[in-house]
């Protein structure tokens, strides 16, 4: 069995514009999970909020709420996917070496 490192996020994702400039990005080498519990939590606000907003009057900021949140959330599982998409590439990618190197 190989020692494999854990996987942790790239950095690469922006979340939430100003304008054409990303304000937020992801932070880079936190462990997969944490960022995907942390996403999970994101995504749980989110809908307690919109839930809220369709049974009462005037809750606008319900809805700016949820719809930062659910940005955020989106951020992290693109980094995460990123993430397990690079190091499954890099397998692929040194898998197809070794057998340029046999053949």
């Amino acid at each position: 069995m190989t020692n494999q490192p854990e996987l942790t996020t790239i950095g690469l994702t922006p979340a939430i514009y100003c304008g054409d400039q990303a304000l937020f990005h992801v932070t880079r080498n936190v462990p997969v999970g944490d960022a995907l519990a942390m996403a999970s939590d994101f995504l749980f606000i989110a809908k307690a909020l919109t839930k809220e907003a369709a049974y009462a009057k005037d809750t606008d900021y319900h809805a700016w709420a949820a719809h930062y949140l659910t940005a955020m959330s989106k951020a992290v599982v693109d980094d995460v996917a990123k993430a397990v998409t690079r190091d499954r590439d890099n397998e692929v990618a040194n898998k197809r070496a070794e057998g340029m190197a046999e053949g």
